[in-house]
């Protein structure tokens, strides 16, 4: 009997040990997966990052596109070597790039915290400098590839910034421009007739909110990146550097103020209004080598701006009219903005005997002066712009649509300006004939996109672009950019410019 009580006691122990043994074996209950939500607060694409309140969307797009008849992608051509017209300039030029951008935003008790990222990395197949001459514009180099590297390109950062409370930190579209930037309609990228920074600018900015869709802004943005168009020492011009488009030596001292901006907009579904004004500080170098020889006293220039926007047009549903206008007084690239050219060097043909070729050449800085010390230097003379750019789009179904745009600037030399830029022309490039150096800058183009399914974008946009120079008769030009050194006339040029684009959004 005991033998078997303790037979059946060791075999209940030996039970309840494999069971504790496998009870020990089975696994923890997992925790609950926290799956991706949607988050509607702030439109289509948003999503909850798991185990915050903070909601993300990811987007960008990948372009491909190829210009003709210039060195730049979205340019004319103009400067050396393409405004050379010669067998050293492309005629051709392809990019690809992608863009990729973050968008971040929490709810909080003062507002909507807001951080936005936008990079992108591209190849291009030259650049504007390419096929080459080295830096007296006389020598030539090469005509081999010289864009970003075969297998290699080039990183950059459009925007920047963190929004909170009514405050914008960091790299953004500037408050003056028009929510368009320097796009009312086009691909093109160098109309005048307005501002630009559409890559962003570093500023500090605050934005009031008065209701429907009235709004006002202050901004102190940095001038150095975009907006500083030249103050010129027109004591340092030399032949190479007047037909090249500068009149002068350039000669900034170090920034003593960011650009002060004021803007007003009207947003409704009629449209939209805007007026904007920028304070724009102009502060030289000194007159010579060293701070012995004085220098110019700071000149504050300035402009003023509105735009237009009108929609639901009769003509078809979604057609748009966007117009905008213009005036500086010192403060130039707030209309010839800062993907436009404010130098022009153009050569094109003649029919004057005597004469190798034609040529035209430009430049808007914001101030000038002369001078080599205190003794003889004068104060800074502003130069005064104005233009308008506009554009009428009209959808033809909802796959296709095209637009016209156009754009206009006139840039204004002051009385002492137009005196020593005249009497440099004469002096060192033998000017025969009337001198002026105002000039006017016209731009017209045609833009068609086929949108065939969501996101997938092909267009092509045709850009004619004038420069209307006001000079006449001749000079004697040195060698530039395998142009002979010769007699040409001085005469209006003109480019034009073809850009293919598919762009995939996303």
């Amino acid at each position: 009997m005991k033998m078997v009580k303790s037979l059946i006691l060791g075999s209940a122990a030996g039970l309840i040990a494999v069971s504790g043994a496998q009870a020990a074996d089975l696994p923890v209950k997992a925790k609950a997966v926290e799956y991706v939500k949607i988050c509607s607060l702030y439109g289509a694409g948003f999503y909850y990052i798991p185990g915050t309140d903070t909601c993300i969307k990811l987007g960008g797009y990948l372009r491909v596109e190829t210009a003709l008849g210039t060195n730049g992608v979205y340019g004319a051509a103009t400067g050396n070597p393409a405004g050379a017209h010669t067998r050293y300039s492309n005629y051709t030029i392809s990019r690809s790039r992608e863009d990729f951008n973050i968008d971040t935003r929490t709810a909080t008790e003062y507002g909507v915290v807001r951080t936005y990222f936008d990079a992108t990395f591209s190849w291009t197949g030259a650049t504007g400098a390419a096929p080459g001459f080295t830096g007296s514009n006389t020598t030539p180099a090469s005509s081999t590839y010289s864009g970003d590297g075969v297998a290699a390109g080039t990183l950059g950062m459009y925007y920047a910034f963190i929004q909170f409370a009514g405050f914008t930190m960091g790299k953004a579209v500037s408050q003056f421009s028009a929510p368009w930037v320097n796009y009312p309609g086009n691909n093109f990228d160098q109309l005048v007739g307005g501002g630009g920074s559409v890559t962003g600018v570093n500023q500090f900015t605050y934005t009031a909110q008065f209701g429907n869709g009235v709004s006002a802004a202050l901004s102190a943005q940095d001038q150095t990146a975009y907006t500083q168009a030249g103050v010129l020492n027109l004591t340092g011009a030399t032949a190479a550097g007047m037909i090249g488009g500068v009149n002068g030596l350039n000669n900034y001292g170090g920034t003593r103020s960011p650009d002060l901006i004021g803007m007003i907009r009207v947003d409704q579904a009629w449209g939209l209004f805007q007026a904007s004004v920028a304070f724009h500080d102009n502060h030289t170098g000194y007159y010579g080598s060293n701070e012995t020889t004085g220098h110019p006293n700071d000149k504050w220039g300035f402009a003023v701006a509105g735009a237009l926007s009108i929609k639901n047009i009769p003509t078809g549903p979604g057609d748009t009219i966007n117009l905008q206008a213009v005036y500086t007084d010192g403060a130039t690239r707030y209309n010839i903005q800062d993907l436009s050219p404010n130098s022009y060097s153009i050569y094109g043909s003649t029919g004057l005997a005597g004469a190798y070729g034609s040529l035209g050449f430009a430049n808007a800085p914001d101030t000038v002066y002369t001078g080599t010390s205190g003794l003889n230097g004068s104060s800074q003379e502003t130069v005064k712009t104005w233009g308008f750019r506009g554009a009428y789009t009209h959808n033809w179904d909802p796959y296709w649509n095209t637009a016209i745009y156009g754009a206009y600037a006139h840039v204004d030399y002051g009385t002492n300006g137009t005196a020593v830029v005249c009497a440099n022309a004469v002096a060192l490039l033998g000017l025969v004939g009337t001198c002026n150096p105002d000039f006017n800058v016209a731009q017209l183009g045609l833009i068609t996109r086929w949108t065939p399914v969501k996101g997938l974008t092909f267009s092509g946009d045709l850009t004619w672009v004038n420069l209307d120079q006001k000079y006449s008769g001749t000079v004697v030009a040195p060698l530039n950019a395998a142009k002979p050194a010769a007699v040409y006339e001085l005469k209006d040029q003109n480019s034009v410019t073809l850009l293919l684009r598919a762009q995939r959004n996303w």
